[in-house]
């Protein structure tokens, strides 16, 4: 990147400091708890989920602005943060039925689409139609009780003239 080169960048992130906060992770949470299920019902091996490890970290704005701090490159323009419904917030229609998909349904297609081809590797294609439909019921369980939002970090930086 060249001196004075911007860059915006959007990731995923959290409020809190505190990485345990139920905003930061709790998608996942229902996600595990769907796999769990089927470990239960010996759909999934208990030994291939002890062995999977999803990477997945969500920074606080306090911890990007270190990171950028510590690497040195960058000046930090700005930095935000917004919320996004955990289902978008909008009515989706499929294209076989005409009936709106719940809201667990969104938000599972959502994160099947970000996860699945690394959950296909470890526990098998068989089980993802299984899999993700459990975890649309358990989200819109959850969904029906909370009010969930993602919390989207963005930050614009400057390259240094170094």
């Amino acid at each position: 990147m060249v001196a004075g080169g911007r860059m915006v960048l959007s990731l995923m992130g959290r409020r809190s400091i505190d990485p345990t906060t139920e905003e930061s992770c709790y998608q996942w949470e229902l996600l595990a708890q769907a796999l769990m299920s089927l470990v239960t019902e010996r759909l999934i091996e208990e030994e291939k989920l002890d062995s999977f490890n999803a990477p997945y970290y969500a920074p606080c704005p306090e911890e990007l602005k270190m990171a950028i701090q510590k690497e040195g490159s960058f000046i930090i323009d700005r930095l935000g943060h917004f919320e996004i419904d955990w289902d978008g917030g909008v009515e989706e229609l499929t294209n076989t039925t005409l009936l709106p998909l719940s809201r667990g349904q969104r938000v599972a297609k959502t994160v099947r689409a970000v996860v699945e081809s690394m959950f296909e590797l470890h526990f098998g294609k068989a089980m993802m139609d299984l899999l993700f439909a459990r975890y649309a019921e358990m989200v819109d369980d959850y969904l029906s009780k909370n009010r969930a939002k993602y919390i989207n970090l963005v930050i614009s930086i400057i390259k240094k003239d170094n």
